[in-house]
């Protein structure tokens, strides 16, 4: 890749690689069929510029071949395109097990993250060389886009639900962060920079800023305030059912159906308790909308995902 070329941004993502070669096929594919195209177009144009005042069109003859020929060709080049691009999709959709977790929150004209041992940073990403990263990510307002052009990902966030999306980068140094959604009057200046850092630099920087509250701590003083551990006891003897070990296993509704207790449950039962009821339970939990932020919700949902058997107050 040309680095020095503004439409060719550096590649360094372990996912960068894959999409620019399906980027390049597909250019490849357009790029040939334009030039047949056009080159009909003026070969044609050319031979038949001139003809006699008698000329009477001459019939031909249909060939099988050749139908087969136009309709079979793109159709394979369709299907390679297709299953392709599906394949990247899945790859790109699941983040490998043991991925860390960032949480992001887009504000206009803001980004701000949080790692969850605490530190906070606004417009700018710390992460380590080599390690997984698995951004979850929610909008205040309207919709934004999270795009890192370097590690080839872009993911939309919108408001009233989570989306998420992860790289693994390859090259230490800094790297372009914008919106890639017009968001408003300064959409333009909702950008920023991802530092890539040595394991051990990454290390030192997370342990050498200002201290802050880790996110499940925030979500625990959180959790108390709004009242929840009155009814999702750790016994399960409350009026709620009990969140230790909960997130990532299935949950049984009333109706027999059951569902992944993961980010978007756990926000939708915050937010529409009635939505989802958890069989043996009552409809009686109050709704929070209007209530807790974003961030505060991230933050519960950090401190449930902490929670495991024996460790709820």
């Amino acid at each position: 890749m040309q680095s020095g070329l503004p439409l060719f941004p550096e590649r360094a993502s372990t996912i960068g690689a894959s999409v620019d070669q399906l980027y390049f096929f597909l250019l490849a594919v357009a790029g040939v069929f334009a030039t047949l195209i056009f080159a009909s177009v003026f070969y044609l144009a050319i031979r038949y510029r001139r003809r006699p005042a008698n000329l009477r069109a001459e019939q031909i003859p249909g060939s099988l071949v050749l139908e087969l020929t136009w309709s079979l060709v793109p159709l394979g080049l369709m299907m390679v395109m297709f299953f392709w691009g599906a394949s990247l999709y899945f790859r790109q959709a699941r983040p490998p097990d043991g991925a860390a977790e960032i949480y992001v929150v887009g504000k206009q004209w803001m980004w701000k993250l949080q790692h969850p041992e605490g530190p906070r940073e606004i417009n700018e990403l710390h992460v380590p060389l080599g390690r997984p990263i698995r951004l979850i990510m929610a909008s205040e307002d309207v919709i934004h886009s999270f795009y890192i052009p370097a590690f080839r990902i872009k993911q939309d966030v919108v408001p009233g639900r989570f989306t998420s999306e992860w790289f693994q980068a390859t090259k230490p140094g800094r790297y372009h962060l914008f919106c890639a959604q017009y968001c408003g009057t300064n959409h333009a200046q909702m950008n920023g920079w991802v530092y890539v850092m040595q394991p051990a630099d990454y290390e030192n920087w997370l342990s050498g800023g200002a201290p802050g509250e880790s996110m499940p701590a925030a979500g625990e003083r959180l959790f108390q305030r709004l009242g929840c551990s009155t009814c999702h006891r750790p016994d399960g003897a409350g009026r709620g059912p009990s969140l230790e070990g909960v997130f990532g296993k299935p949950v049984l509704l009333q109706g027999g159906a059951k569902v992944l207790a993961d980010e978007a449950y756990i926000r939708e039962s915050i937010l529409n308790p009635d939505a989802k009821i958890v069989a043996g339970y009552q409809a009686i939990m109050p709704t929070f909308q209007g209530q807790i932020s974003e961030e505060g919700l991230l933050q519960i949902i950090a401190y449930i995902k902490s929670l495991k058997r024996g460790t709820q107050p």
